[in-house]
């Protein structure tokens, strides 16, 4: 439902882009020239190769809207796949807006590799879980943030000025704890991001819509503008 409720406001659903997928064709022309790109990322890899793919289609909308900025959404991993690239692509972003987000990791990440590293990842294939193995890197990549960890690494990195913003789930989501959601909890980002907070589980819900239209109003102010 997020697609659905930009829509209303001027945001023209240019496209979808996927691994091995076309990309996006002809625009039909808007006045405002606001556009919004669903992405889906191979969501099993680790985070670096996740990053590439994204790094990829984003140099793809530099060069097909080239007067616009971006400004990047993402759910769960996907958020942090998102500031990944901004730390390490050099291409230029407005703003990040993350939504349960596992910025400082999750203990359900390190459950995956320990189940990945035992017996049980013989027989998971017949039970219909072979996902556990084919994500052991990217349950390694969202482990709890310690000095050796990936996480730790990026959250001490400079990241590039832009707005950020996290939404937060507070009180159902039973994959990433609320403090690992939150983008002012990571140390490059102390202090400098907004927080809200939502109830709800782990999942995008139709909410979500709407409240991102709300965000990208407020840092954008009303249509008209090149964004």
């Amino acid at each position: 439902g997020i697609v659905a409720a930009l829509h209303p406001v001027g945001w023209q659903d240019a496209g979808h882009l996927f691994p091995g997928g076309p990309l996006p064709g002809t625009l039909i022309p808007n006045s405002l020239e606001r556009y919004v790109y669903t992405v889906t990322l191979p969501s099993e890899a680790p985070l670096a190769a996740q990053a590439q793919w994204l790094d990829f289609y984003l140099r793809h909308l530099q060069t097909r809207h080239p007067n616009n900025t971006i400004i990047l959404g993402g759910h769960s991993a996907g958020g942090v796949v998102a500031r990944l690239v901004m730390v390490m692509s050099g291409i230029p972003i407005q703003g990040l807006i993350t939504i349960a987000s596992p910025h400082l990791g999750t203990e359900k990440a390190e459950w995956g590799t320990l189940l990945s590293n035992s017996p049980f990842s013989w027989v998971a294939p017949f039970l219909g879980l072979d996902t556990l193995n084919r994500s052991e890197g990217l349950y390694w990549d969202l482990a709890r943030e310690h000095p050796t960890s990936f996480l730790f690494w990026l959250n001490r990195q400079p990241h590039p000025k832009a707005f950020y913003v996290s939404i937060v789930r507070l009180g159902g989501d039973d994959w990433v704890p609320p403090y690992s959601q939150d983008l002012n909890d990571v140390p490059a980002l102390h202090g400098l991001a907004m927080t809200v907070t939502t109830a709800g589980n782990h999942s995008l819900q139709p909410a979500d819509g709407p409240l991102l239209v709300s965000l990208l109003e407020q840092f954008l102010g009303p249509p008209g503008k090149n964004n």
